[in-house]
């Protein structure tokens, strides 16, 4: 599953995709993305768009914490038909989480990762979920905390990704009628976009 990814999205790029935009992200670092990280997300707030940091790794289920209660959470979402996920499936836990390019590890002990990009020049956005203000043990050291969460949805690869890992890819949007569904649509509409990127808009850049 995919566990890096980068943004080089600045604020003001994404305010031309979103000319509602509310910013209380403040300024936003491009660069690479692991978990549990704070990272840019896009939500929909009424009638308008909020740009706002959050913490990659939604809660995961209770059977997958620790003893001591550490929640290490999930960062990657494909059965939407747990009840676990389920309650968070309605636009108003849907994000879009910017991207530039995305890793996924070749199979194989310290093997390393693929890169994948899009090969347009042209926004693109993980489809995801997020949940405000929850409270989990994320380590031992820092106790119970509260955090904005978010993980993105998955789906089969494609026949790019394949190859690298045959068995997922992030759902990828880039159109704004996609974009705009994801963040409005009954989950009865939306479910439809958790589909993999057509092949010919992706594309492998580099293995390190």
């Amino acid at each position: 599953m995919c566990n890096l990814y980068n943004h080089t999205t600045a604020v003001e790029a994404m305010r031309q995709i979103f000319n509602d935009l509310d910013n209380r992200a403040g300024n936003i670092e491009s660069g690479d993305v692991y978990p549990d990280r704070l990272a840019p997300i896009i939500t929909r707030a009424g009638q308008g768009h909020v740009l706002r940091k959050a913490r990659w790794g939604l809660s995961s289920p209770p059977q997958f914490h620790s003893k001591s209660g550490i929640d290490r959470g999930v960062t990657n979402v494909r059965n939407t038909g747990s009840p676990h996920w389920r309650r968070w499936l309605g636009p108003q836990n849907r994000c879009l989480v910017p991207l530039d390019r995305f890793a996924e590890p070749r199979s194989g002990k310290g093997a390393g990762n693929s890169w994948f990009r899009l090969t347009a020049d042209q926004p693109a956005f993980f489809a995801g979920i997020w949940v405000p203000e929850w409270r989990s043990i994320r380590k031992l050291k820092d106790g119970e905390t509260t955090d904005d969460l978010f993980a993105f949805m998955t789906c089969e690869p494609n026949g790019v990704v394949a190859p690298i890992h045959p068995k997922a890819m992030p759902v990828i949007l880039t159109d704004a009628y996609e974009l705009d569904a994801w963040l409005s649509q009954p989950w009865s509409d939306a479910r439809g976009l958790q589909r993999p990127l057509p092949d010919q808009l992706l594309e492998l850049i580099e293995s390190d």
